[in-house]
């Protein structure tokens, strides 16, 4: 890969983990559903009125959305909210890996290796780790925002199967189709859950600091993350092997974690260091298991940070 590939990769992942602040700020001022909902509005209304659906069955973009735009978001925005640390957050979402090579495994029948079976053990003794330590500190209300982000990262891995199936579709296309499905079904839980007090409040009050802010951070993720982020992604993506491309992705939760420690002073015990290294060890083992024969002969597609293929990390975040 070029030097200056690498450097957009490198760039890539910078995005990403700068997205987990940005999120925790718009939540300082949006209800979680409802910034769920926004945030794939805003890019779902253009790509209705400017770009073509791909050509694959709705089915798959229904459960593309579902999974990777509902349930990952309903998760991750919730933990968040229930104070889970955003750079904390962006290591744990690493599950959705393992995730993928076991449901790959589960639903398509895809023959998992030696290596990934290891690597998928590692991630969650890592995980387990995680969740341990959180639990002993403070008990259920610490564990249950690593709950909640582990449910994020089940949501993704169900999302990377339906995008895997979809095959033939233009990649970037088929991610930004998929933005249609989650603001309704996030809107209707909002309005229910959250109630139109909260809501209207939230947009009455974008005049302050705390509303400009929010604000920023959602246009970061919308525009930034999502669209420039993936772009690039998607472009590497075709020019380069999956096992080229997608290591890079790992230092996501690097990114993340210290974004977190410089905007919001949070610090990760040298226990959830230690796990955090096992994690990420696990995934970038899984991630390597046959990717090279499987390179040579299939050109990578391009859905969410997790190939089922090749058991790794793809691709982030809309």
């Amino acid at each position: 890969m070029p030097v200056r590939d690498r450097l957009l990769a490198a760039l890539v992942a910078v995005l990403w983990g700068l997205n987990f602040p940005a999120i925790a700020v718009s939540l300082e001022q949006f209800p979680p559903y409802f910034l769920v909902a926004l945030r794939f509005a805003l890019i779902a209304v253009p790509t209705v009125l400017l770009v073509s659906r791909p050509a694959v069955p709705w089915g798959w973009v229904l459960g593309y959305g579902l999974g990777f735009g509902v349930l990952q978001f309903v998760f991750l925005y919730s933990a968040l909210d229930r104070g889970m640390p955003p750079g904390l957050a962006s290591l744990v979402l690493q599950s959705s890996a393992p995730f993928t090579v076991v449901l790959a495994g589960a639903l398509l029948r895809e023959r998992l290796t030696g290596r990934q079976c290891a690597g998928v053990a590692l991630a969650v003794a890592g995980l387990a780790g995680i969740a341990a330590h959180r639990a002993e500190v403070g008990g259920g209300a610490m564990l249950l925002p690593v709950l909640l982000t582990l449910g994020g990262g089940l949501g993704w891995a169900l999302g990377n199967l339906c995008s895997r199936q979809a095959r033939g579709a233009s990649p970037f296309r088929l991610t930004l189709w998929m933005t249609v499905v989650p603001p309704l079904p996030m809107l209707a839980a909002s309005l229910l859950l959250e109630g139109r007090g909260r809501i209207g409040t939230s947009l009455s009050t974008l005049d302050t600091q705390r509303g400009a802010i929010a604000v920023g951070g959602l246009a970061f993720t919308v525009l930034v993350a999502t669209l420039v982020g993936s772009g690039i992604w998607t472009t590497l993506m075709s020019r380069h092997p999956t096992s080229t491309v997608a290591p890079f992705s790992l230092l996501v939760p690097v990114v993340g974690t210290a974004a977190s420690a410089l905007l919001f002073d949070e610090r990760l015990h040298l226990v959830e260091m230690l796990c955090g290294v096992v994690v990420v060890t696990g995934v970038l083992l899984g991630a390597g298991a046959g990717r090279t024969r499987r390179a040579a002969l299939v050109r990578p597609e391009v859905t969410g940070p997790h190939d089922v293929r090749a058991g790794g990390p793809r691709e982030q975040r809309v």
